[in-house]
C-alpha cells in the first residue's frame, strides 16, 4: 500500500495522497481488511483534511468488521480518533 509506505516513512506528499484518495475511494469495497486498516491509518498519520474519504473508508470497513483481526480494528480505531478530533461536530460511522 503506497499510502502506508509514505506515512511510515514520514514523507509529506499531499498530491500523492490526493491521487490515492481519488483513485481508491470508488474501489474501497474491494480492499482487504488489512488494506482498509492500513489506508485509514496512513491518511490519519498524514493528517488528512478531507472527511468524506474517511467516511467512505469507514463504511467499507463496517461491512467487514467480522473478518478483521485485533490489529486491523485498532488501526481503524486510531484513525477514527484522529477524524473525531479533527472534526468534533461531524458524526462519523
Amino acid at each position: 500500500n503506497t499510502a502506508w509506505a509514505f506515512a511510515t516513512a514520514g514523507v509529506d506528499a499531499p498530491l500523492l495522497f490526493d491521487a490515492i484518495a481519488g483513485a481508491s475511494q470508488p474501489r474501497l469495497r474491494e480492499f482487504t481488511p488489512q488494506g482498509l486498516a492500513n489506508t485509514a491509518w496512513a491518511f490519519a498519520c498524514f493528517d488528512w483534511k478531507e472527511p468524506q474519504f474517511f467516511v467512505a473508508l469507514a463504511d467499507a470497513a463496517a461491512e467487514r468488521l467480522d473478518s478483521m483481526c485485533d490489529k486491523e480494528l485498532s488501526q481503524l480505531y486510531l484513525a477514527s480518533l484522529h477524524f473525531r478530533l479533527e472534526w468534533p461536530d461531524r458524526n462519523f460511522p
